[in-house]
């Protein structure tokens, strides 16, 4: 087992910008910390999940079947999708005069944890990512422990990585927090999230 490597090529694509960031970057600047740590431990509760299967050999089903890929893709796709059009609604609500103290427009820290952990159990890739990336370094034949142990060094290296990210991207609500100002990040997320689903509904198996 090869971990050493595998950690530099972790480290690259866990910094990596996509569905995962932008939806943490969203929630930390438009709900403040506690929407994006929420965000952060649902998309990492996700990536365990994907670890547990890859090591099952479940993971390797999602990223063999066409059929099966699709409907995850798919699926995924229409919750980014879901997410961007709730996002432009909510800059429709702020122009209306509606403001954080409706439930509708700041998530709790439970659906925030919700929005991560279904966002990245419904991106297909991930799937495509563990069952090509992690036996490059354990050999063909590698043990279910090893493949484990890799993805939990990947899962910690996500968690350190996406809170400090979130609590970073936080910071900056207070700056941004001006009506006109959030209107706008409600708009620019929302077409991000919509752009991010547009192009995992594009994509294919590698």
């Amino acid at each position: 087992m090869h971990v050493l490597p595998f950690l530099a090529v972790a480290a690259v694509v866990v910094v990596t910008p996509g569905a995962d960031m932008a939806l943490v970057t969203k929630n930390a600047l438009l709900h403040g910390r506690r929407s994006a740590l929420a965000t952060a431990f649902g998309i990492n509760l996700g990536i365990l999940f994907w670890t547990v299967a890859a090591s099952l050999g479940l993971a390797a089903l999602v990223a063999a079947s066409q059929a099966a890929f699709t409907i995850v893709k798919l699926a995924g796709a229409a919750y980014l999708l879901y997410l961007g059009v709730q996002s432009l609604r909510a800059s429709r609500k702020r122009d209306a005069g509606r403001t954080d103290g409706t439930g509708r427009v700041t998530p709790d820290g439970g659906i925030a944890f919700r929005q991560g952990l279904v966002s990245n159990l419904l991106n297909p890739k991930i799937a495509v990512f563990f069952t090509s990336l992690l036996p490059q370094f354990v050999g063909a034949h590698a043990a279910a422990s090893s493949l484990l142990l890799l993805g939990a060094l990947f899962n910690a290296m996500g968690v350190a990585w996406l809170i400090a990210y979130a609590l970073v991207a936080a910071r900056g609500r207070d700056v941004l927090g001006r009506p006109r100002v959030r209107r706008a990040l409600d708009r620019l997320t929302g077409v991000v999230l919509i752009g991010l689903g547009a192009r995992l509904a594009l994509e294919h198996r590698s």
